[in-house]
């Protein structure tokens, strides 16, 4: 399927309208048919294409949106996000401040499996009903606690995503379903409890609140990632190559 091919009624369907409609679209996307920052169609002209309502079109491409894979920008039309470049080789920040730091490791505090909540179902997309791992550790450079990270794992990823030995790409990537993209977003905040504790600092002193997606190549998430970081004991760099 292409972006300009209609929903084929005579082929099973999987998944809601809109979702159909997100693949096709993250389809042509990932295999190049509009180069970044070129303009999408219409929400008018994508809805009489594929059949379906413009509140279906909007569905899907908010969600793209919400994946990096869209810009919108007001008054001109919906655009093909241009490719990030990529930061120090890695897919996460929160990977490439352990690599800098001496004698690494971590300490499990919780590697669970269970239904997902509420709360959890909207922010990964799952029915009310999945499984669901949880998994939280705080992370040493030698014996000081610098970080707390608390990750959601789809359970279709398979019982091996909990086999997390330091690099959760890794431990994806073992199971054959490593990330192909992440978006990551950075935010200067206050540690409060409970991460202030866990971290052995007061509440209120500066850190860093990393946020973290990461997607299959089919555009399912890989994972969800939160992680506080000590502001004194954090140094983070990134390699930007220009086109």
């Amino acid at each position: 399927m292409t972006f300009f091919s209609a929903i084929d009624s005579s082929e099973p369907r999987h998944g809601p309208l809109y979702m159909q409609v997100e693949r096709i679209l993250r389809d042509g996307i990932r295999d190049g048919e509009y180069a970044g920052d070129a303009a999408l169609p219409t929400e008018r002209a994508l809805a009489e294409k594929y059949g379906v309502s413009r509140l279906t079109v909007r569905k899907a491409l908010s969600d793209l949106e919400r994946e990096g894979l869209l810009v919108r920008r007001r008054g001109a039309g919906t655009f093909i996000a241009s490719r990030p470049a990529a930061a120090n080789g890695g897919f996460s920040f929160t990977e490439n401040i352990m690599k800098n730091s001496p004698e690494a490791r971590s300490v499990w505090l919780m590697t669970e499996t269970g239904i997902v909540s509420a709360d959890e179902s909207m922010m990964l997309g799952l029915a009310p009903d999945a499984r669901i791992h949880r998994l939280k550790r705080t992370r040493y450079a030698s014996d000081t606690a610098v970080g707390v990270e608390a990750t959601l794992v789809p359970h279709y990823l398979g019982k091996g995503a909990l086999n997390v030995a330091e690099s959760l790409e890794d431990a994806l990537r073992a199971c054959g379903m490593g990330p192909v993209r992440a978006l990551q977003r950075l935010r200067a905040v206050t540690l409060q409890s409970p991460e202030a504790d866990l971290l052995g600092v007061p509440a209120g002193v500066p850190g860093f609140l990393i946020e973290r997606r990461s997607f299959l190549d089919d555009g399912r998430t890989a994972e969800l990632t939160k992680a506080w970081y000590r502001g004194d004991m954090s140094d983070l760099m990134a390699e930007i190559t220009l086109a």
